[in-house]
């Protein structure tokens, strides 16, 4: 029995499991899935259409790539620590990037990619630079790319959404995403998926980029009433947001405000507390300023398509390797994160 749009509320709506990482959204066929402006809710808003309830057309896509089903929880609670990999590195950029987190390694890997023709579209999260108000961005040079540079993931927003323009009308076969762990879980069921609806974001996906998170926080919360409300920083006046044992807030005159993470917690997403991965252990390539020197990015590489993405922007200059990093601060957030009660 196929499992509709019903059983996704049911199970992981309704349970306040829900990411936000939009891939139902993406992958509904009657767009009947969004989130809507505003709303309190922490789960897509649906229309009550569904092709399988409504009509007997089978589908259950959005249930399919759901990242917190019961039975991708169960089988994300199965892999080791930090996911399998084939080597761990620190690199940065060779080049500036005025936004970047840490070392800009993952706008290097990816700019070197754009450039040479290996991905023709690049799904993150950009920003509005007078709100800091994030938004999921299909972008398709380097010059986009580094401007948008920089992680966003500090606070949430529905970074797949935007796969259906991607594929389905823009009709991009060669699309790199960078996700937070929910994101790339959701990604990864769509390339593994032999669903009819699935495939074709499958295929067109080439290279997936995960960034280490301990959680999201919501936009309104973060930036408007404690960013705002309580340290009095207008989000224009934010040149940078960093976690280092703190929410590290620095203006645009370089003052630094530590907001300690025990004020945050109103501003986390009910959904993370579900969430059991750091280092996004489905990605090809993961990424995080975690145990790496000031200055660089520690880079996971997972797999044969990541090594390759990395040793060709290396080889043309874009990217330089650093010292290895240490692990153990990586697998001190991952034993946090992993004992969380999913």
């Amino acid at each position: 029995m196929t499992q509709t749009y019903e059983d996704l509320k049911r199970e992981v709506w309704e349970q306040g499991r829900c990411s936000g990482c939009g891939a139902c959204i993406a992958v509904c066929p009657a767009d009947a899935i969004r989130f809507l402006e505003g709303s309190a809710d922490a789960h897509p808003f649906h229309s009550g259409y569904c092709k399988e309830v409504s009509d007997g057309v089978p589908c259950g896509a959005c249930y399919r790539v759901c990242p917190r089903t019961d039975n991708r929880r169960a089988a994300a609670l199965e892999k080791p620590l930090l996911g399998g990999y084939d080597a761990i590195i620190s690199a940065k950029a060779t080049f500036p990037v005025e936004r970047r987190q840490s070392g800009g390694a993952v706008t290097a890997i990816l700019r070197n990619a754009l450039d040479e023709g290996l991905i023709d579209a690049v799904v993150t999260v950009g920003e509005d630079p007078w709100t800091m108000k994030p938004f999921s961005v299909l972008l398709t040079t380097s010059g986009e790319l580094v401007h948008h540079a920089g992680s966003r993931y500090n606070w949430w927003v529905p970074t797949l959404a935007i796969l259906k323009e991607a594929v389905v009308r823009r009709k991009y076969s060669r699309i790199a995403v960078v996700g937070l762990p929910c994101a790339v879980s959701a990604l990864q069921a769509m390339r593994d998926c032999d669903h009819d609806l699935l495939r074709p974001f499958g295929r067109a996906i080439r290279l997936v980029v995960g960034l280490f998170c301990t959680e999201s926080f919501d936009y309104k919360k973060l930036i408007e009433e404690i960013i705002g409300g309580v340290y009095g920083v207008e989000p224009w006046k934010i040149r940078r947001l960093n976690v280092k044992g703190a929410l590290e807030v620095t203006d645009r005159d370089g003052v630094v405000h530590s907001v300690p993470l025990k004020d945050l917690k109103a501003c986390i997403r009910p959904g993370c507390s579900h969430c059991t991965d750091f280092t996004a252990k489905d990605a090809d390539i993961s990424a995080g300023a975690v145990g790496s020197p000031e200055g660089f990015t520690t880079l996971i590489v997972r797999n044969p398509v990541g090594a390759g993405f990395i040793e060709r922007a290396i080889q043309n200059g874009l990217l330089e390797e650093g010292e290895p990093p240490s692990l153990a601060p990586v697998e001190r957030l991952a034993r946090q994160k992993a004992e969380r009660i999913p």
